[in-house]
């Protein structure tokens, strides 16, 4: 049987700050969508609850969110110009690349996107982006955003963001700007290692006491 109930669109308004209920809401939120990344990444994806609560009431950050019917939040994006905020990245290889941009403040860092479960359904994902590409779009800006191999090679995000800003903007150009590798080692079959040298005995009679 065919589902002919009217799905009602979100509205998205733009917050520089959240009040606390939300803030903690979506603080769970983040750890059940979020929380697994601890064992897929090596680099630390998640944020710790004070770093996630101080961007909630940082104005500095753009908090993007969309409102059900109900008056409750169910979405959010979070998006700054203020790269300081960005504990992970460096403001001066930005600054030093796009000068231009910089000057005008529009070198924007898109932090995350969070949609609650139970509102998937609603392409909340694409409007969040759309919001994000009608800012950039205005202000001629250059925004950066970063993938972790998880979800760039499992979960096709990075292609996903860039075809979504294409159809937002029309023709943009996205290019990766760095990488960070990690490396491990572990030894595989050890050679035996010799017993490290106590000292010669010349040296044992300077060190005996007479």
């Amino acid at each position: 049987m065919t589902d002919t109930r009217e799905i009602t669109v979100p509205r998205v308004t733009v917050e520089a700050a959240v009040d606390l209920d939300t803030a903690r809401r979506f603080w769970k939120l983040y750890i059940e969508t979020f929380g697994e990344m601890s064992v897929r990444a090596v680099a630390r994806q998640v944020l710790h609850e004070d770093e996630f609560m101080a961007e909630m009431l940082d104005p500095r950050v753009h908090k993007y969110l969309a409102w059900d019917e109900n008056g409750e939040a169910i979405a959010m994006a979070t998006l700054t110009n203020h790269l300081e905020t960005v504990p992970w990245i460096s403001p001066e290889y930005f600054a030093f690349h796009y000068p231009e941009h910089t000057a005008r403040n529009a070198v924007y860092y898109l932090g995350f996107i969070l949609v609650s479960t139970g509102s998937r359904r609603l392409r909340l994902f694409t409007q969040m982006i759309g919001q994000v590409s009608a800012l950039l779009a205005e202000r001629g800006a250059v925004c950066a955003w970063d993938v972790c191999g998880y979800n760039n090679e499992v979960l096709g995000l990075a292609g996903a963001i860039e075809t979504l800003l294409a159809h937002d903007i029309g023709e943009v150009d996205v290019e990766v700007i760095d990488t960070q590798t990690y490396y491990r080692a572990f030894a595989v079959n050890p050679h035996k290692l010799p017993e490290m040298r106590r000292g010669s005995p010349e040296e044992s009679k300077l060190g005996s006491s007479t």
